[in-house]
Parts: structure tokens; sequence; C-alpha cells
């Protein structure tokens, strides 16, 4: 039975490690599942026979992603919320109790007041641009290997490098082309790549790994952010042991890509130029300060895409 007549049905998802709150507005149902395959398969079949105008679900992570793929491949409108719009919502409305439930209701309710445009996100499209952002990454190791034997190989070897070489280069620009062709696939996409292109050193290269690779960005806090890309340092301390601070974890993909576009962007952009040049003069190691300015690089970007911000450079 079809209970849907002509009101719209806005469910609202708190997403949770472990399960997820789902509130059905203005039916005033509430249930709960797990956070697993099984769980969200459920949610979906009972979300799909109400045909809600919208699900909202916050992002707080990575954790939302399966039901949000799961909604994708159902065909149901969905839309990815910034927690920041749904705190001030409820400051509005003057909420300040909190529960799995009334997280959940809030979030129906915002959905159905203010009505946020449905996401566009396509999470195999996603995926595709994460495997092409991997292997051009590949391509360009290969491709330096062989370039370094060609300045030590014999001159009559050479010409075994050099169609190699060309091969590498071809494929490379395929893949950039492949990779541009899927933003352009995607609304949200270009307008995120147009926020993160214009601050400079970042590239299109840098601005699909972000995208594909940290989705979270721009939903997150600063502190959430660095540790995700794995540039937040992390205390080496036990009893009498003071251990220096170093980095661990995080996305290697997306990290190793940005310490590219930070050397770029140490040429290019005055800020991160002044920034570098400081913390050298300090007597930091360059590695150490390379990583820093990525830090205060991904801080940048997690504020630009949260606020909607094009890059603008302090004036000084």
């Amino acid at each position: 039975m079809n209970s849907k007549t002509n009101q719209n049905i806005t469910v609202g998802v708190d997403t949770g490690k472990f399960q997820l709150d789902i509130y059905i507005r203005p039916l005033d149902i509430y249930f709960t599942v797990a956070n697993d395959e099984k769980g969200i398969k459920e949610a979906v079949k009972a979300i799909k026979k109400h045909q809600p105008n919208r699900i909202v679900i916050e992002a707080t992570g990575r954790l939302e992603m399966p039901f949000i793929v799961a909604c994708a491949e159902a065909h149901l409108p969905f839309v990815i919320a910034n927690p920041i719009h749904i705190k001030r919502f409820a400051g509005a409305i003057g909420q300040k109790a909190k529960t799995d439930k009334l997280d959940a209701q809030l979030i129906a309710h915002y959905g159905e007041a203010i009505q946020p445009t449905l996401s566009t996100l396509k999470p195999a499209v996603m995926q595709s641009m994460s495997d092409l952002v991997a292997r051009r990454n590949q391509l360009l190791v290969m491709q330096t290997m062989e370039k370094n034997r060609l300045q030590i190989l014999p001159k009559a070897l050479a010409v075994t490098i050099k169609p190699v070489l060309t091969v590498f280069k071809n494929q490379i620009a395929k893949i950039e082309a492949n990779i541009v062709k899927l933003i352009e696939s995607c609304p949200e996409y270009q307008a995120k790549n147009i926020i993160l292109q214009s601050m400079k050193g970042i590239g299109k290269i840098a601005a699909a790994s972000i995208i594909s690779n940290l989705p979270e960005l721009g939903y997150i806090s600063n502190k959430e952010a660095s540790s995700l890309v794995g540039v937040a340092p992390m205390n080496k301390e036990s009893g009498r042991y003071k251990g220096q601070r170093k980095i661990q974890g995080g996305r290697h993909q997306v990290r190793t890509v940005l310490y590219m576009a930070m050397m770029s962007a140490i040429q290019s952009n005055p800020v991160f130029k002044a920034t570098y040049q400081r913390l050298v003069a300090a007597g930091k190691p360059k590695k150490v300060a390379i990583i820093a300015c990525i830090r205060k690089m991904v801080v940048t970007l997690n504020s630009m895409l949260r606020d909607g911000v094009m890059w603008e450079a302090p004036k000084v």
C-alpha cells in the first residue's frame, strides 16, 4: 500500500558508527537500523515505499557513504547536508536538546523547511575518478624510473626507452582527459572543482583527488580534515620519553598529490611561499615545513568548500 498522499515526505537520517536513526516527516515514523549492509538494505526498502521527496543525511565523514551509495542505486532523492547549516537551523528554531531521535527529527525538519537542493553526487563516478588518479600516479612513478634510466644507460639503449616514455606521456594525457570529463559530468563536482582550483597550486589532478578521495572536505572540522589527510602532528610520548611529533595514518593517496601541489604552491602562491620560507628560516627541516604548509592548505580548502568561497590571498 502506498502511504504517500499529497503531502511532501522528508526523511532525516542521523548517522552513527554502528546505527542509522531515521525519521520520516510528517508521518511521524521513527526507526533505527544497523549501519551495515543488511541494515541499510532494510532502511532503503522501508523508506522507498513512502516515495520521499528528499532524504537528508548529515555529512560527518565516510560513515554515511554506504547509505548514500544505496540511495543512489535505488534512485532515491538524497541531500548530503552541511552539518553547520543544520546546527544553525537548530539555533534558529531554539532546539538545544540532543538525542539520536531528536537529531533525526531535526534533520528531517531542516529538509522540509529549507528544501535544500538535491545532491547529484555519483558514487560510481567518484570511485572511477579515484581509480584514475591512482593509475596516473603509478604511471608517473614508472615514467620517472625510465627517465632516470635514460640518464645512466648507454646511448645505444636510449632508443629503447624513448618510445616507452612516449607511451607513458600519451596514457597520462588520456587519463587526465577522462578525469576532466568525469568532473564535468556532475554539477557538484564542477562547483567544488572551481573553488579548489581558485587556489594557486591546486591543479586539476589535485582537485580531482580531493573530490574523489576526500569527499568530507567542507563538511568537517579543520582538525578532522588534517587528520584525514594525515598531516596532523601526533605526540609520541611515554613516561620520560619525549619523542618528536610526527604525522601518521591518513589517506596517503591524497596526501601524495597534495605534496606535489605544495611544491608548485611554494613557487606560485605568495602565502605558502612566505609560510615555507619563514619555517625554514626558523630552523625547521624542509620536509617538516612542507607538511606544515600542506596542513595550512587543507585547513584553508576545508573552509573555502564549507563557505562556498573562492581563494583570496590575505591583504598585506
